[in-house]
This record gives structure tokens, sequence and C-alpha cells, in this order.
């Protein structure tokens, strides 16, 4: 498959998952989870930022609409408009609705509808706070340091949970392709509520190991 075909396909699945996330969120449909586990946001570092965008952008429309004089170039406008602020609801929908899971088959990080995977309690040595400024190289980023490889999924320019791993793992991120990942680094709103969470459902099924 062609560079052009994966990155059409990554575009259709992410508006679909942007438009569906904005119908959950919008009509109130959270997703089925098992009893007993126990969801943890990470969007709000960037909840107000993205607030703004839609406030500046719902602003815009009208003023568009009085400033252009051709009628068929204001319709544009205005269907391009009105596109953009629902894109930025599914946006911001789409972290409300997909957030982290602890549950018993374990560490389930999630971001937006781009990354969705499960960490086995069996792989997990220990979960613990730590909060952590990242560089400006993007939200994702993958250190390395002899045979430990650590991948960061921040949001708003950090991370706040660190995971390491019992053994290495793959981890379904383009950067880490191929690699042996020793350490995960994410963010959460409320770390030490899920780091609380995590480590007794590490109790609960590794009671010897070592937090």
């Amino acid at each position: 498959m062609t560079a052009t075909l994966r990155l059409l396909r990554f575009v259709i699945r992410y508006e679909i998952g942007l438009w569906r996330s904005l119908y959950r969120w919008v009509f109130r449909r959270p997703e089925k989870l098992r009893p007993g586990d126990q969801t943890f946001g990470y969007v709000g570092a960037v909840t107000t930022l993205m607030w703004i965008f839609i406030i500046l952008s719902a602003v815009e429309i009208p003023i568009f609409e009085l400033m252009l004089p051709w009628e068929t170039v204001r319709k544009v406008v205005l269907g391009l408009g009105v596109y953009g602020l629902l894109w930025m609801f599914g946006l911001l929908a789409s972290n409300k609705v997909h957030p982290h899971v602890v549950g018993d088959d374990g560490l389930r990080l999630r971001q937006s509808v781009t990354l969705d995977f499960t960490i086995p309690w069996a792989s997990i040595e220990t979960v613990r706070v730590n909060r952590r400024s990242m560089p400006p190289e993007g939200q994702t980023q993958v250190e390395r340091d002899g045979d430990r490889v650590t991948v960061s999924l921040g949001m708003a320019s950090q991370t706040s949970v660190d995971v390491l791993l019992r053994e290495p793992i793959d981890v379904p991120v383009r950067k880490a392709r191929g690699l042996a990942v020793t350490e995960l680094r994410f963010h959460a709103d409320d770390p030490e509520a899920l780091v609380e969470a995590a480590r007794a459902r590490l109790d609960a099924h590794l009671p010897t190991s070592s937090l």
C-alpha cells in the first residue's frame, strides 16, 4: 500500500471517529465498559484552549458573512466555517469520550481516536505519579538509552504518570514502530487517583510485585 493510500485511510478513519465521538458526547452515549472499570480523563490541560478556539471560530462566522460582498463566496465560507466549528467540537468530544481505563484486563491508554491499547497487568512492574514537561518535539516522543526505550504520550507538552514494564512490549505508535518499549509515560488529569487504582489492580493480579 502506498503512503498516499495509507494517509487517505487514516484521514477517513479519523473523520469518522470524530463524528462518532461528537454524536456520543452530544447524546450522552458512553461506551460500554465492564463492571468495576474506572475511567480517567486527560484532556483537562487543553480544554480551556480548545474552548477559546471554538468560541473564536463561532464569532468569525457572522463576521465573514457581513464582510464578504459575493453571495456565492459567502455561502462557501459559511459552509466551511460551520464544518470547522463542528470539527473542533468533534475533536474535543473525541478526547472526552475516550478516557484512560483501569480494568481487569490491564491499563488501557487512549489518545482521542488515534490510540487505544491495553497493557496487561502481568507486563507492568510499577505505576507512579511523575509530572514532567516535554521538550518541543511533538506530543509523542521516543527516547533511547541503551536497551531502554521510553515512549511519552503527552498532552499539552506534559506527562504525569510513568509505567515501568517487566518486559518490553510493542506499542502501536508510529514513532515506536519496531522498538521494544520498556517504559511508558502519559498524562492524566488526576494522576494520583489513576495510580492508586492501578496499584490496587496490580496488588490483586500480582500480589508479590514490588510497587
